[in-house]
């Protein structure tokens, strides 16, 4: 077995990764297939963090476009992301891959508070811990929860799977000699705005020095390759140039 670059990962995937082509909120084949790779992983050695979205079933900040009470309707978003880690920790499970889902927001009959040591303690103990429920606050996304989370487990590498190759210079889908970027800085992703994450987001993991890797979710066994060396997707880090 090639040996891994990271001990410890943070992985964010977004709710639509879930969905399927039918327009069901959470494709269990979907849900199957990347728990697989999430499982060969950490057969591989690896320990792996996981926040979810929850844009699949519901999204906060639209809904308080809609009229809704942006509390509120980011307190539902957050109950959204607890509905996706269960879905996870049940495919997961049935794998025989340990998991343990932790919440920022108390529900304690389906998944255990998020405490910071004991998140730690799961992952050396080779449990996968999904991260629900966001930061627990309004106002912050998934985005900036996987940050947070990130730099509190002491991530080597926080990846942000998307449905994209990397961050190209404008959308892809709409501007048909967009760049791929292969490095960028922190720095770089912010002042150019490429939507790579929320600023939030990108300035906790530059101000933390934790690089950040964007890539396709739905290339199969990229993030094992990735993880035996081979350059994917999109490296952020702190200072480095384009």
């Amino acid at each position: 077995m090639t040996q891994l670059i990271c001990k410890r990962i943070l992985l964010k995937l977004s709710g639509e990764a879930l969905m399927g082509e039918s327009g069901s909120s959470i494709d269990a084949g979907i849900v199957k297939r990347l728990a697989i790779e999430i499982k060969e992983l950490c057969d591989a050695g690896l320990q792996v963090g996981l926040v979810i979205g929850g844009g699949n079933i519901l999204r906060g900040s639209q809904q308080a476009s809609e009229g809704l009470d942006r509390v509120t309707g980011d307190q539902m978003g957050m109950l959204a992301t607890v509905i996706n880690a269960l879905a996870m920790q049940d495919a997961l499970e049935f794998l025989g891959q340990p998991v343990r889902v932790m919440s920022a927001l108390k529900i304690n009959q389906v998944c255990e508070d998020y405490i910071r040591r004991r998140a730690v303690r799961h992952l050396e103990k080779g449990r996968v811990v999904v991260f629900a429920a966001g930061t627990g606050n309004p106002f912050f996304t998934t985005d900036s929860a996987a940050s947070l989370r990130a730099i509190e487990i002491n991530a080597d590498l926080m990846i942000k799977a998307t449905k994209v190759k990397g961050v190209y210079s404008a959308d892809p889908h709409k501007v048909a000699d967009a760049v791929l970027y292969t490095r960028l800085s922190y720095d770089d992703a912010l002042d150019q705005r490429l939507n790579v994450m929320d600023t939030t987001a990108l300035v906790l993991c530059r101000d933390n020095n934790v690089p950040m890797r964007v890539m396709n979710i739905f290339e199969s066994g990229a993030i094992m390759r990735l993880m035996q060396g081979e350059d994917i997707g999109t490296l952020i880090e702190k200072g480095t140039e384009q």
